[in-house]
């Protein structure tokens, strides 16, 4: 299946690093955080990628387009006849990305709707965020949507505890603390979704339209807005804090969306 990620927000409570770069280029260890999310679908053999991009997208083209000298030692022959010789190769050579700018300004449903034409006409995909990790199972999300039938699976999450939880009594007496407990009750929207080719019909070229309102709502009206419950870790990158939070974990060697 293509992988689609939208990659072009601007990710404006991440200001410490995006007034210079995109979100989905700022680094965990010495690599973008979109690099991690496309090793997560790389590993379960999805590897044919479409990056919507927009917020300065220059720096993810220049990215890819220079992968090899990100990636590899290289000699270079000086003089008239300059040449260069990459020396290694690396894991990503049967990677296909295809960079596709869907405007700055653009909200998501219209960026979505913007790569249509390298979707394969009737064929599924899948669908995220360019800043959010986990150890989802890609390829039971898309068997538990293929089962539902729906036209889109969403993978349902349980968010990050950011606040001290309290058990309150009547009385008003607090009788549990849990300083920032490891995850909340509720289910959000973690991205990580399966879609049948028919999402498109549900988009239009709107740039003000976000995925996540009239569409998703007519989605659920239509009861075509199926979930898939990951019970395990998701932690997405809207902040400095959850940034160095993940860039710990990576330099600890406790990375948990690390299976490749």
């Amino acid at each position: 299946m293509k992988v689609v990620i939208l990659c072009g927000g601007k990710g404006t409570r991440l200001r410490e690093e995006t007034e210079f770069r995109p979100k989905p280029m700022v680094p965990i260890g010495n690599r973008p955080v979109l690099w991690h999310i496309m090793k997560s679908y790389a590993h379960y053999g999805h590897n044919e990628f479409i990056l919507c991009l927009g917020y300065k997208g220059d720096m993810i083209k220049d990215y890819f387009r220079n992968y090899r000298w990100n990636s590899c030692d290289v000699t270079l022959t000086m003089g008239s006849n300059p040449a260069e010789v990459f020396h290694d190769r690396h894991a990503e050579e049967d990677w296909s990305v295809t960079l596709a700018d869907t405007g700055e300004e653009t909200m998501t449903a219209a960026r979505v709707k913007c790569i249509q034409r390298y979707v394969p006409a009737g064929e599924p995909f899948l669908l995220t965020y360019g800043d959010g990790l986990s150890t989802i199972d890609i390829n039971r999300s898309i068997a538990e949507h293929r089962a539902a039938g729906k036209v889109c699976t969403m993978s349902a999450v349980h968010p990050a505890g950011r606040f001290g939880s309290l058990r309150i009594e009547a009385d008003g007496t607090i009788c549990t603390f849990n300083e920032k407990p490891q995850f909340e009750e509720a289910y959000v929207n973690g991205g990580f979704m399966v879609c049948d080719y028919r999402l498109f019909d549900y988009l239009t070229g709107d740039p003000a339209i976000m995925l996540e309102r009239q569409p998703m709502e007519k989605l659920v009206r239509d009861g075509q807005l199926h979930s898939y419950q990951h019970e395990g870790f998701w932690q997405p990158m809207d902040t400095y804090q959850e940034a160095t939070y993940l860039n710990q974990l990576w330099a600890d060697g406790q990375a948990p969306w690390k299976t490749w």
